[in-house]
């Protein structure tokens, strides 16, 4: 479907592990910028953050869906999102895979499917809500999803959490970036409400082939 149906929504999000993928307990932490426009027309950010003391990269991407949909569920109003992130992990996991998985039975060729109780928890977030999920490079200078990088890492360090949306700090940053000579890109601008295209609704993740 193209053309948001509900109130317009953009989410950059972005995850950390510090020391992902070696033995121990590796901190994470999970960012996420949030803007939306007010009713005469101003752009609006808030930040969310969120971290655990034990880990993964994957598994953090997941939580900043759960986190950021949990706050913006909280009043209770439908929204088009936009949800970008450089995980493909998120993108593929949410437009191709977990369909799949349920159809399934949480099962792949190679075994039961990693992180499935994060998946249900992130589609449960997501219900009520339409979609767009948007893939961005990386470490890339994209103003907005370096700044979630930033939050994702400080919270990581900090073991921190903002507990929902929270004033934001990117224009100060941003400032703060320029004043060194770096992030020359402009920051996207909001998107046109027209050219939103959602994703299929996700499926439950409860049925008679769940086990």
């Amino acid at each position: 479907m193209t053309g948001s149906q509900f109130p317009l929504v953009a989410v950059y999000a972005d995850e950390s592990c510090l020391g992902n993928g070696r033995e121990g307990d590796n901190p994470g932490g999970a960012g996420a910028l949030i803007e939306y426009r007010t009713g005469a027309g101003a752009v609006v950010r808030r930040d969310l953050w969120a971290s655990e003391p034990a880990t993964t990269n994957n598994r953090m991407a997941l939580r900043s869906v759960i986190e950021v949909f949990r706050a913006l569920s909280a009043k209770q109003h439908r929204l088009s999102v936009i949800f970008t992130t450089d995980s493909s992990y998120i993108v593929k996991g949410m437009t191709e895979w977990l369909p799949k998985w349920v159809a399934k039975g949480w099962r792949t060729r190679t075994g039961a499917v990693l992180n499935r109780e994060l998946w249900c928890e992130a589609a449960a977030a997501v219900g009520g809500h339409e979609v767009q999920w948007r893939w961005v490079r990386g470490h890339d200078s994209h103003p907005q999803n370096e700044y979630a990088n930033d939050l994702a890492v400080l919270a990581a360090r900090r073991m921190s959490r903002s507990d929902g949306a929270v004033e934001s700090g990117f224009d100060a940053w941003l400032a703060a970036k320029r004043a060194k000579g770096l992030m020359p890109r402009p920051p996207d601008p909001f998107p046109d409400s027209a050219a939103f295209r959602a994703a299929a609704p996700l499926p439950p993740c409860t049925g008679p082939r769940l086990s």
